[in-house]
């Protein structure tokens, strides 16, 4: 099934799946997916705003220029979606406790988001953008961070020896997050 240009508005989807196919350029609003299936589904140009998508399955599904707003998402494992022109960008949303491991998201912006215990281990964030972002207990191991921004980030912990961190911007406040693992006292 294909649907295209369509809104779906404050719809559960918690007992009763989205319907499997192709949507593009749709617009889900205040929409319930919370431990729900979003599996094997293809999203091109549509946008998520103020959805709870909480521990929702997201397997083998395409997000190619998705945009997310507002929304909670919290456990949600990344990594299991398809690949393939895999395009996403977070606006105030709540990602605690989701993984992001291995994979490959040059450029992605989060802005003003909820990044609490995330896992970004092995992924490759080469200009990934963090802007505002809450980074409390956020995982990053042999990750690429190359050119990324951190400079509005805040609580991050990033140890500089098992990270590629060229060129990567901090603000002097936030210099602190790099050298935690040193247990020093700055004052």
């Amino acid at each position: 099934m294909f649907w295209t240009d369509q809104e779906f508005i404050k719809q559960d989807y918690t007992q009763t799946k989205l319907p499997k196919g192709d949507y593009e350029n749709c617009r889900f609003v205040n929409c319930l997916f919370s431990k729900g299936f979003l599996d094997n589904q293809n999203f091109v140009e549509c946008t998520f705003e103020g959805c709870d998508l909480t521990n929702t399955n997201i397997s083998h599904t395409i997000f190619n220029d998705v945009t997310f707003e507002e929304c909670k998402m919290v456990g949600l494992q990344f990594e299991t979606c398809n690949q393939l022109l895999l395009s996403l960008n977070f606006v105030g949303c709540n990602l605690s406790v989701a993984s992001f491991i291995g994979m490959h998201l040059p450029s992605i912006q989060f802005n003003d988001c909820k990044l609490h215990q995330t896992d970004f281990s092995e992924a490759h964030l080469k200009q990934a953008e963090f802007s505002g972002c809450d980074l409390e207990n956020t995982l990053f191991e042999n990750t690429n961070l190359e050119q990324a921004d951190f400079t509005s980030a805040l609580n991050f912990n990033i140890d500089p020896s098992i990270n590629q961190l060229r060129k990567t911007r901090f603000s002097r406040d936030g210099l602190i997050g790099l050298l935690k693992k040193y247990d020093l006292v700055v004052t």
